[in-house]
């Protein structure tokens, strides 16, 4: 009779479990990244809001959203146009617009933040949403580079507070991090890994540690690429092409670097910096410090450590 009662105990747990999967979830944040997450729930059939301030931000993520949708649906049913506008036009449906906050997350199962890289900002965001938010809801910070355990003090809900960081554009690349700290319950664990793998994703599981897994890697090889540079070992153009063929990388670490905005990689290095004085790996680079104050911060202006044309 134990046996029985245990495996019965087990089946209404699962139940349970299925029950308070993620249906709602409310996106804070308007730009590439958080319409590029709206969008991956939404057409994985959940109901989301995107939120921002600006109601032109939230309206041009709309539009963004629904082109993007119309090349995913041309790919899934290139053969089917009945199919594919079903499926846009029910991807869309699902996809609503809000800039309060404090009531767009009435009924969310899941709040995602991608928002400014601002620690207080972060911080004030959550308290406020803490107060207004179901008990039931989860939140979950897509930042890249800041602390998870340091925006979670901000709430009273440490348990059901994780990091799911996204990589760009979120549509197209696979991964997602799962960023787990202390406090973390296993309910919310277990529910956010669910639901990334709902929404397309490979789920990787990372400690709160700074850059989490790809981060904390690519940021310091990105930083020694640039020491190899200020020491005259080899040329910006024959690292990159040796990492590429030499190791099979896609793009060199400084095609990267200008890929994502020099501004961006002395912000995380710099965070990283004063929070870690004594690693070595995160030690400043003078070079990328004079380039983004000259302003050429990489393709997005038209020159970082190579020049580009603008379309």
């Amino acid at each position: 009779m134990r046996l029985a009662h245990a495996t019965l105990s087990r089946k209404l747990s699962s139940s349970a479990c299925i029950n308070q999967s993620i249906k709602n979830v409310v996106v804070i944040g308007g730009g590439l990244m958080g319409s590029g997450i709206a969008q991956v729930a939404a057409q994985s059939g959940q109901n989301v809001t995107i939120v921002d301030l600006d109601r032109k931000v939230v309206e041009k993520a709309q539009n963004a959203i629904n082109t993007s949708l119309q090349r995913v649906a041309k790919k899934l049913f290139k053969d089917d146009l009945a199919k594919a506008d079903k499926f846009l036009t029910n991807s869309m449906s699902r996809l609503m617009l809000s800039t309060n906050p404090e009531e767009a997350v009435g009924q969310s199962d899941l709040v995602v933040e991608a928002i400014v890289e601002k620690l207080r900002i972060k911080q004030n965001l959550f308290k406020t949403l803490d107060t207004v938010a179901p008990t039931h809801t989860i939140f979950a910070s897509n930042t890249s580079s800041l602390p998870i355990g340091e925006i979670a003090e901000a709430t009273q809900r440490k348990d059901r507070f994780v990091g799911l960081h996204f990589f760009n554009p979120v549509p197209v690349m696979k991964l997602l991090e799962v960023i787990r700290i202390p406090e973390t319950s296993d309910d919310t664990y277990n529910r956010v890994m669910d639901w990334g793998k709902s929404v397309g994703k490979q789920t990787v599981t990372c400690k709160d540690t700074p850059g989490f897994i790809v981060n904390r890697l690519l940021v310091p090889y990105m930083m020694e690429s640039v020491r190899l540079l200020e020491r005259g070992d080899a040329t910006a153009r024959d690292i990159d092409t040796a990492m590429k063929l030499g190791a099979g990388y896609p793009m060199g670490p400084f095609e990267l670097l200008d890929y994502v905005g020099l501004d961006t990689s002395k912000f995380i290095i710099e965070g990283w910096a004063e929070k870690f004085p004594e690693n070595p790996l995160f030690k400043p680079v003078p070079t990328l410090n004079r380039l983004v104050e000259e302003g050429k911060l990489g393709m997005k202006t038209g020159e970082g450590f190579y020049k580009y044309q603008k379309k």
